[in-house]
């Protein structure tokens, strides 16, 4: 592999290791990996405070780990592309509790 592509791709990988490094986002992740959900159905299911809630997930925006759609007066939440739900599963898959 080309070094300047792996440069890129390492950095690239660095920033989402860093958004995933705070548990408030790691968590807003998580739930979107199971669907898409509102600004305040997240806040109502994580408990999360509405200001901090959209600070995260504007970061989360920014790095493009979800998108967003508008429908009336409510912002819908997606995590955005295939990578990020891999992430997610994977994660998912070691650390969350089963019920088996």
């Amino acid at each position: 592999m080309n070094p300047e592509v792996m440069r890129a791709s390492s950095a690239q990988a660095a920033r989402v290791m860093q958004l995933l490094s705070h548990p408030d986002r790691l968590l807003i992740l998580c739930l979107l990996s199971q669907g898409e959900f509102t600004v305040g159905e997240i806040e109502q299911q994580l408990e999360l405070h509405q200001p901090m809630l959209s600070q995260h997930l504007n970061r989360l925006r920014q790095q493009e780990l979800v998108t967003t759609r508008r429908e009336g007066k409510y912002i819908h939440y997606k995590l955005a592309d295939e990578r990020t739900i891999k992430i997610m599963n994977l994660l998912y898959n070691l650390y969350c509790p089963t019920d088996e």
